[in-house]
């Protein structure tokens, strides 16, 4: 169920995304689309309180929230772990796919999810939710290694995904990121658990 919070953060998104492409990601940007969606200063406080930040951050978790959702209703039992979290990661960027020049817009200016201390928090979610959808359920240090490797490939896949490759060009992409991610994983996984899982700590103060 979403919080009225969540319900504000999309009608200013929504409300924002045809000006970010005119205009990138600004503060006069979003003070415009949260007029045009008819948000009071309180609304908007509720919604946003770290201003773009918060709504690209929005933006790219709505879209992980619906890659999660298209996918259970996919049968992927014949996949092999690392096919479905090429799908997920795949059918997330799909997710984005009208939205490509916001995204490049949000590059350029460095406001990805993996810019500064927001790298932790908002990257992390990302890689969790596609775990979670390629039907992961380790606790121990193996989910937090998972999710680490797979933070440290998703900014080389967008900023590729960005350029708008030939789908199984980008597929193939992927799939030589998570190779090469599986590899690093095998090599160093038992000194890399405890590490992610201080991080996996501190990313939810």
């Amino acid at each position: 169920m979403q919080t009225p919070s969540y319900q504000l953060r999309n009608r200013w998104l929504d409300a924002a995304l045809p000006l970010v492409c005119q205009s990138g990601w600004t503060s006069a940007t979003l003070a415009g689309a949260a007029r045009a969606a008819g948000l009071s200063e309180g609304e908007q406080a509720l919604a946003a309180p770290g201003g773009v930040n918060d709504l690209l951050d929005h933006y790219f978790l709505r879209a992980a929230d619906r890659m999660a959702t298209a996918l259970a209703e996919q049968d992927l039992s014949q996949q092999r772990t690392h096919e479905k979290v090429a799908t997920a990661l795949f059918a997330w960027l799909g997710q984005m796919e009208a939205d490509r020049d916001a995204v490049a817009m949000a590059a350029h200016r460095g406001l990805m999810p993996w810019a500064a201390g927001r790298a932790v928090r908002c990257t992390w979610s990302i890689s969790d939710r596609i775990w979670t959808a390629a039907g992961d359920t380790a606790t121990d240090y193996n989910r937090q290694t998972k999710r680490g490797l797979l933070c440290a490939v998703i900014p080389p896949i967008i900023l590729y995904w960005i350029g708008a490759p030939e789908e199984d060009a980008l597929k193939a992409y992927i799939a030589q990121r998570l190779k090469q991610a599986m590899r690093v994983g095998q090599a160093g996984g038992q000194i890399l658990g405890p590490l992610l899982g201080a991080l996996d700590r501190m990313r939810g103060r």
